[in-house]
């Protein structure tokens, strides 16, 4: 509890440094371009100049006693309007966020829990050079031998898990230029890490209970992501269980209708298949509505997406109904995250702006 109300206290802290400072010029972000080659180990790692970025661990966890979870850690960078020439500490220029979450259906809802502070004076840090972000004990970082490693003590759970890569970066959209939406500028630079080997520890309850599993890393950063007609998206990773991998997405407005689509299909043997708007197709197969914020997410899914050979269908179906995220209290939305079957392959579904429209 003193964790949430420090990590609250920083974050009102830093809107009133924000809202204490002379009107400044309008803040330049860097864009994403076309053709911007993507460098590892470096581009695993903070993009500051960037307004938004995020990296995203998601997968499917089991038990020794063959229970399966599902989990989620997340961190966000955001780069605030202020001077940046500004030579204080204390000037909040970057801005940290974390979520983390775990989907256990024996406990019939998920289990969630979130950070949030300024980067600098030692709370958090987001390194530039490899993957290394941190706030306070929750950590995301690459190791020399490329393995990843996630903590994050939450109120009702820890994570203490090692990702192992089996493939090759999947560079998304145009060798790492995602579009987003019809409009200049409108995009990403996004790239995944699809079948990464999970081993590790969750702890509930004081008992630690050894886990291993598949994952899913996401990795993107933008400076104008969304078109103004937009409220929110919907997005698929899939560990298919033949060592394919899909990503599948749409940008929807208030209407629902898709404002933009993609994606990527990696078939076993590696060949890659990019998705564009006429590619992509998101069904609604059943509506759960949530019993604390009204919120009514479409928990089971058809995609359809176009490939060389037809229309290839991945049915959907929850791990449980009930994996809604309000993470309003560490400056982030509410939003539907969970574990999702499909014939052939597990991953995870995020449903955005199905209670506010999102502002990234």
């Amino acid at each position: 509890m003193w964790r949430m109300l420090r990590s609250t206290a920083l974050a009102w802290m830093a809107f009133l440094l924000v809202a204490a400072v002379p009107a400044l010029p309008p803040t330049v972000y860097a864009p994403v371009r076309p053709g911007t080659a993507l460098t590892f180990p470096r581009d695993h790692g903070a993009h500051p100049d960037f307004r938004t970025e995020w990296w995203y661990i998601t997968g499917w966890l089991k038990t020794a006693d063959g229970r399966d979870l599902g989990f989620q850690v997340t961190f966000f960078r955001s780069r605030l309007p202020v001077d940046p020439a500004n030579p204080s500490a204390f000037s909040p220029g970057q801005i940290l966020f974390a979520h983390a979450g775990l989907s256990d259906p024996a406990a019939g809802r998920l289990l969630h829990d979130g950070r949030i502070a300024r980067q600098g004076l030692g709370l958090a840090e987001a390194s530039t050079s490899d993957a290394d972000v941190r706030i306070d004990d929750w950590r995301l970082r690459r190791a020399p031998d490329g393995r990843f490693t996630a903590r994050a003590a939450a109120r009702d759970f820890a994570l203490d898990l090692v990702f192992a890569p089996t493939q090759s970066v999947l560079l998304q959209g145009d060798r790492g230029f995602s579009r987003k939406g019809p409009g200049a500028g409108q995009a990403s630079h996004y790239y995944s890490l699809p079948h990464l080997k999970v081993s590790g520890v969750v702890t509930r309850g004081g008992r630690r209970v050894p886990v291993t599993g598949a994952a899913w890393l996401d990795h993107e950063w933008s400076s104008t992501l969304l078109d103004p007609k937009a409220v929110g998206w919907d997005w698929v990773g899939l560990n298919l269980d033949d060592g394919g991998a899909l990503t599948a997405f749409q940008v929807r407005d208030r209407g629902g209708r898709a404002i933009w689509a993609g994606g990527s299909l990696r078939s076993a043997n590696g060949s890659l298949r990019t998705l564009g708007p006429g590619d992509v197709a998101f069904g609604a197969e059943r509506l759960w509505k949530s019993p604390r914020t009204g919120g009514r997410y479409p928990v089971a899914r058809t995609v359809t997406v176009q490939t060389a050979k037809g229309p290839r269908r991945f049915p959907l179906t929850p791990l449980f109904d009930d994996q809604e995220i309000d993470s309003r209290q560490t400056g982030g939305p509410v939003y539907w995250e969970g574990a999702v079957r499909t014939p052939g392959g597990r991953g995870y579904l995020e449903l955005t702006g199905y209670v506010a429209p999102l502002a990234l």
